[in-house]
C-alpha cells in the first residue's frame, strides 16, 4: 500500500497542471470580458450576425390555424395575413376616427345606385328604391406579387412547376429553386371573391356575402353540385364559373354589384377576405401530394404586400421577410392632434416598409415572454396580470403611469380603448328572465345595477377597461361620452361623472318584478338563476365567486353551469341557456356591426344568427333597419340614441366593459401607435438597431464576479501545495 509521501509528487504534478489550466482560463476570462463589452450578450437568443440588422422581434401565443384569406378570421392570424395580402382599401395609420384610404386602388370607390329597372338613382335616393349598389374599383398599375414558384415559367413560357410528382422531395416553398412574379390584375380580386363560395374552403363570411353580392349564392350552389361529382382532391378552376354580380371591365378595373344599399361594404373591402389570390397559386398548391406536406395557401400565402412568409413553424417560430417587389408606398404625413409631438410624423414621405424582417417566436407562458422583453429581446409586449404591478402604477385618481424601473429603461406605454364589447346576456325566451313585459325588464335592470362593473374592472382587469353604457365602444359613430351617453337605468350623473345606482334601488326593482327579498311574490320560491359558461382559465374560480356575491347582494342565487365550448354553443343554438357571457370585436368601425347583435332577424334560435339573447323588439328592429344603411349624419345619431334608450330599458344584456389595451414598447421601436381596426401596421414601424444592440449589452452584461471568486478560491487551494513542492525541489538540488 502506497503512503501519502509516495503520492505527493503526483499530487503536485496535478496541481501544476491545474495552475496552467487556470492561467489559460484566466486569459479566456479576460478575453471574454473584453469581447462582452463590445459584442453580443451571452444570453442573446438570436444569431450573432443579426445583431445590427433592422429586424423586429416579437412573440405570438396561439398558433395560427388559417393563413388562406378566404378562411382566416382571427386576430392572431391577422398578425400575419395583414402584412402579406393587400385588399383594395386600408385604414389610415394615424388618423382617428378611422378613415378608409386606398391600398391598391387609385381611389376609394363611391357607389352608384340603380332601381329594379336598372335606372340610375341620385345619391340621396330613399333606401327602399335602391335595388343595387354598384362599386367600380380601379387598380393602380405596376403592383407586383412577391417572388413565388407558382409564377416561375420555363423556356416555352409555361408554368415550370406543374406536373406529376412535383411535390416529391420538397417540404416548403423554398425547396422550389426558381421563382417568378407578375403584375396584380382585376382577375385576381375576382378569383378571390369566387373562392368565398368554394364548398371546400368554408369561408366564415360566405353566408353574409351571399346575401349581399349579386350571384354569389348561385355560384356557391353550382360549385357544391360540381364538387359532389368530383374526387375530394380535384381542383376546381373557378375561372370556369361566371359570377354575375362581379364584372371585369379591363385588366385593372372591375365592378361589384351589391343588393340594395349597404354602405358598410367599403369596410369589407379593407379586409383580407377581398385580397387578391392569383389563379396560378391556387393551381400550384392544388397538385397531388402538396397538401400532405402543408404546401397549401393555408400554410404558404402568396401576396403583394410589404412582407412575405419565409419561415413557417407555428409551434416554434415564424418569419416575415420584406417583399422585394413591394410597390412604392410611403409613410403618412398627416395624423391627429399630438402625433407630431409624439414623433409619429418624423418619417413623413419615407418609403415603406422600414424593417427588413419580423421574427415571431412562440411563447406559451407569460413569464418567459415578459422576461425576454425586459432583456430587450422583444421590441414590444403586452402586460399580463402577473407583471402589471411591475410595469404600471395607478394613482388614486385612476391615472396610469409607468413605474420608475420601466421609465429608467426608456420603455413607453401605449393605451387605447378597444373597439370591443363584453357582456352578460339574458335569454329572452327563458320564462324567468325573458320577455319584454315591465316586470321582466325590471328583473334584468336590477341585475344590471347589482353587478358592479367598475369593481370587476379594478379587481380582475387591473383597471384595463371602461364600464359599457350600451353596445357601442368608443371610436364607433354613435358612442357619446359623458352625461349624454350614460345608461340612465343603471347610472346617475353626479359631480361630472357616472355613479352606479345603489343596491337598494336594485332591490326595489326586484321587488317590483315580483321578487321581494329574493322570493317569488306568490309561490315564495327563491330566485335561482343559472349562468352557462365554458369555464377554465387562470382566476376563473375567483371571478365566478365574485359574480355569485354580486347576485347575493339582491338576494338572488346564482348557479354556475360549466361546460365545454361545443356544448355551450349547442345550448346557445337551442336557446337552453338562461344567462351567458360573450364578447364582440368590431369587424369594421360602424354601429351596424354592434347593433345587429340584437336585431330580431339575427336571433340564434329562429335564424341561426348572432343574437344569442333572442331579443326581438319591433320598435328597435324598425330603427335598426333605418339606421344600418345611413351615412353618419345627425339624423343617424338621433336614431342611435333612441336605439340605445330602448336597449337600456329592456336590458337584454348586462352591459359589461370595453377593454383597454396596454402595450409596452422599447425606446428604439419607432412609429408605434395603437390601431384596433387596421392590422397591416408592421410596415409603418421602424427599429433603431444600434440603440437596441447597445441596450441589450447593458441590460445583459454577465455577472462575472462569482466566476472570478471561484478562480481565486481554487488558486488559494492549489498555490500552497505548488509553493511547497518548489521549495522541496530546490532543497534536493542543493
Amino acid at each position: 500500500m502506497l503512503g501519502f509521501a509516495s503520492l505527493y509528487p503526483a499530487y503536485i504534478r496535478a496541481s501544476l497542471a491545474k495552475l496552467r489550466r487556470m492561467r489559460k482560463l484566466c486569459a479566456c476570462f479576460l478575453l471574454v470580458a473584453l469581447l462582452t463589452a463590445c459584442g453580443q450578450a451571452w444570453n442573446d437568443p438570436y444569431p450573432a450576425g443579426d445583431g445590427g440588422r433592422n429586424i423586429l422581434y416579437t412573440a405570438f401565443i396561439d398558433r395560427p390555424k388559417h393563413l388562406d384569406p378566404a378562411q382566416s378570421y382571427t386576430e392572431d392570424e391577422a398578425a400575419f395575413t395583414a402584412q402579406i395580402y393587400e385588399p383594395p382599401l386600408q385604414y389610415h395609420y394615424l388618423r382617428r376616427p378611422y378613415e378608409l384610404i386606398p391600398a391598391t386602388l387609385e381611389a376609394v370607390p363611391q357607389p352608384r345606385y340603380v332601381d329594379a329597372a336598372g335606372r340610375e338613382l341620385p345619391t340621396d335616393a330613399p333606401v327602399e328604391r335602391i335595388a343595387e349598389s354598384i362599386y367600380e374599383l380601379k387598380l393602380r398599375p405596376g403592383i407586383r406579387y412577391q417572388p413565388h414558384p407558382a409564377f416561375a415559367l420555363d423556356a416555352a413560357g409555361q408554368p415550370r412547376y406543374l406536373g406529376p410528382d412535383i411535390a416529391a422531395g420538397r417540404q416548403g416553398v423554398g425547396d422550389f429553386p426558381e421563382t417568378g412574379s407578375r403584375e396584380l390584375s382585376a382577375d385576381d380580386y375576382i378569383y378571390q371573391i369566387k373562392r368565398l363560395a368554394h364548398p371546400r374552403l368554408h369561408s366564415p363570411i360566405y353566408g353574409m356575402m351571399a346575401d349581399k353580392i349579386v350571384g354569389l349564392k348561385e355560384l356557391g350552389d353550382s360549385l357544391r353540385a360540381t364538387a359532389r361529382e368530383l374526387p375530394a382532391d380535384a381542383w376546381l378552376d373557378l375561372d370556369a364559373w361566371p359570377l354575375t354580380g362581379v364584372e371585369r371591365r379591363d385588366a385593372h378595373t372591375w365592378r361589384i354589384r351589391i343588393k340594395g344599399k349597404y354602405p358598410q361594404f367599403l369596410y369589407w373591402l379593407a379586409m383580407h377576405f377581398f385580397a387578391p389570390v392569383p389563379r396560378e397559386a391556387d393551381r400550384f398548391f392544388a397538385q397531388p401530394g402538396m397538401a400532405e406536406k402543408n404546401l397549401t395557401l393555408d400554410w404558404w400565402p402568396v401576396g403583394s404586400g410589404p412582407f412575405m412568409l419565409t419561415e413557417n413553424d407555428p409551434n416554434r417560430r415564424m418569419v416575415l421577410t420584406r417583399n422585394p417587389n413591394f410597390h412604392g408606398e410611403t409613410y403618412p404625413c398627416e395624423g391627429e392632434a399630438g402625433d407630431r409631438e409624439a414623433g409619429l410624423l418624423a418619417d413623413c414621405g419615407q418609403p415603406l416598409p422600414f424593417i427588413e424582417a419580423a421574427v415571431f417566436t412562440r411563447e406559451k407562458e407569460a413569464i418567459p415572454y415578459w422576461n425576454k422583453f425586459l432583456q430587450g429581446y422583444y421590441d414590444a409586449s403586452g402586460i399580463s396580470s402577473d407583471s402589471f404591478d411591475q410595469a404600471v402604477r395607478v394613482n388614486v385618481g385612476g391615472d396610469v403611469a409607468l413605474t420608475d424601473d420601466m421609465r429608467a429603461k426608456g420603455i413607453r406605454l401605449f393605451t387605447s380603448i378597444r373597439t370591443s364589447t363584453f357582456y352578460m346576456g339574458f335569454n329572452l325566451l327563458d320564462p324567468v328572465v325573458g320577455g319584454l313585459d315591465e316586470k321582466a325588464a325590471k328583473l334584468r335592470q336590477a341585475i344590471s345595477i347589482a353587478i358592479d362593473q367598475e369593481e370587476f374592472i379594478s379587481i380582475f382587469q387591473n383597471g384595463r377597461g371602461i364600464a359599457a353604457q350600451g353596445p357601442l365602444p368608443p371610436g364607433i359613430f354613435g358612442y357619446e361620452p359623458g352625461a349624454a351617453g350614460i345608461n340612465k337605468t343603471v347610472y346617475d350623473w353626479v359631480d361630472g361623472k357616472p355613479r352606479r345606482k345603489s343596491v337598494e334601488t336594485a332591490r326595489q326593482l326586484l321587488a317590483e318584478a315580483g321578487y321581494l327579498r329574493g322570493r317569488h311574490e306568490t309561490s315564495g320560491e327563491p330566485l335561482v338563476l343559472y349562468l352557462d359558461t365554458t369555464g377554465g382559465g387562470m382566476g376563473e374560480k375567483s371571478r365566478l365567486d365574485w359574480l355569485i356575491r354580486q347576485f347575493a347582494k339582491i338576494d338572488a342565487q346564482l348557479v354556475v353551469r360549466s361546460t365545454d365550448f361545443n356544448r355551450f354553443q349547442d345550448k346557445l343554438r337551442k336557446g337552453s341557456v338562461q344567462l351567458y357571457y360573450l364578447g364582440w370585436n368590431a369587424d369594421y368601425p360602424d354601429p351596424e356591426n354592434f347593433f345587429f347583435l340584437l336585431h330580431g332577424a339575427e336571433t340564434r334560435v329562429n335564424y341561426g344568427g348572432e343574437n344569442s339573447s333572442n331579443y326581438t323588439n319591433p320598435e328597435f328592429d324598425g330603427l335598426f333597419l333605418r339606421m344600418k344603411n345611413m351615412d353618419n349624419t345627425p339624423e343617424r345619431l338621433n336614431i342611435i340614441r333612441r336605439m340605445n334608450g330602448i336597449l337600456q330599458h329592456d336590458a337584454p344584456w348586462v352591459f359589461g366593459l370595453h377593454p383597454k389595451s396596454y402595450t409596452l414598447g422599447h425606446r428604439w421601436l419607432k412609429n408605434r401607435k395603437p390601431n384596433d381596426v387596421g392590422n397591416n401596421i408592421l410596415k409603418y414601424q421602424r427599429i433603431d438597431a444600434a440603440e437596441r444592440a447597445a441596450a441589450r449589452r447593458d441590460w445583459n452584461a454577465p455577472v462575472l464576479w462569482p466566476l472570478a471568486a471561484g478562480l481565486l478560491l481554487l488558486l488559494a487551494a492549489v498555490l500552497p501545495a505548488v509553493i511547497g513542492y518548489r521549495r522541496r525541489e530546490r532543497r534536493a538540488a542543493r
